[in-house]
C-alpha cells in the first residue's frame, strides 16, 4: 500500500534544513523500534509525511536468502520494582532499559536471579547499554553499572508486557527514476530504539536527501 503524504511539508528551505532534520529526529526518538513491530510502522508513518514512501509487509516465516523473517515483537510497558513497590528500572523513562525482543515476564525474583538478567557496561558506569535477543527467546533489562552496585539483597518484581507472535517485517521504499535504469541505493536502518547517532541521524539524512533529489534531474535511478 502507499503511505499518505502531507505535501505541505515537502518544500526544502536551505536555511531551515538543519532545524527540520533535528525536529524529525526529536519526533522519532521516543519510539521503541526493533526489527519488526508497531514502532517501525509508526516511524515509517512519520517519514511518509516528508516523502511518499511505499510500505511493504513481509510475513513471519518468509525465507529471505539465508535468513527467515522472525516473529513480530511489540511492547507496552516494562519495569523492575523493589520491595517497596518503587520502579527502579522503568521502560517509560528509557526504552533502552529493556532487552529488545524480550519475551513476556511477570514474576518475583531474588537479587541473584535478577542479576542474571541485567546488562551493564562496567567501563561506562552511567551508560545504559543496548542489547537484543532477536533469535534466542529470553528476557532482560539494561541498567547503568552504578545502579547495579546499589541493588539491595531483597525480592524484586519484574514485568515485561510484550508480545512475540507471527506478524510482519515492515519496510519503506522511495523510488526516483533517472535517465538510466541503473540504480544507486541509499539505505538506512530503522530497527534501533532511542539511539540518535547510530539510527536517527541516518533516517533524517536519508529522508532529507530524498527530498532534495526529488527536485533534481539524475542520470541514475
Amino acid at each position: 500500500m502507499n503511505a499518505a503524504v502531507d505535501m505541505s511539508d515537502s518544500t526544502l528551505v536551505p536555511s531551515n534544513i538543519g532545524v527540520d532534520m533535528h525536529r524529525l529526529m526529536g519526533e522519532l526518538y521516543p519510539l521503541c523500534r526493533s526489527i519488526t513491530g508497531n514502532g517501525v510502522r509508526e516511524t515509517l508513518r512519520i517519514i511518509s509525511q516528508h516523502i511518499p514512501i511505499e510500505i511493504h509487509n513481509i510475513p513471519t516465516g518468509t525465507q529471505v536468502f539465508d535468513w527467515t523473517v522472525p516473529k513480530e515483537w511489540n511492547i507496552k510497558d516494562a519495569y523492575v520494582k523493589n520491595s517497596r513497590g518503587e520502579r527502579i528500572v522503568d521502560f517509560r523513562r528509557s526504552n533502552l532499559h529493556v532487552v529488545n525482543y524480550s519475551v513476556p515476564v511477570n514474576k518475583r525474583v531474588s537479587l541473584s536471579e535478577l542479576k542474571a538478567h541485567l546488562h551493564t557496561l562496567s567501563d561506562h558506569s552511567d551508560w545504559i547499554p543496548y542489547r537484543t535477543s532477536y533469535y534466542n527467546e529470553n528476557w532482560g533489562f539494561c541498567v547503568a553499572h552504578s545502579q547495579l552496585d546499589e541493588l539491595n539483597d531483597e525480592e524484586y518484581e519484574v514485568c515485561i508486557d510484550s508480545s512475540l507472535e507471527p506478524g510482519f517485517l515492515t519496510y519503506g521504499e522511495y523510488f526516483l527514476p533517472g535517465d538510466s535504469s541503473d540504480e544507486v541505493l541509499i539505505s538506512c536502518h530503522i530497527c534501533h530504539p532511542s539511539l540518535a547517532n547510530d539510527n536517527l541521524s541516518g533516517i533524517a539524512l536519508a529522508t532529507f536527501l530524498a527530498k532534495h533529489l526529488r527536485d533534481t534531474k539524475s542520470r541514475y535511478s
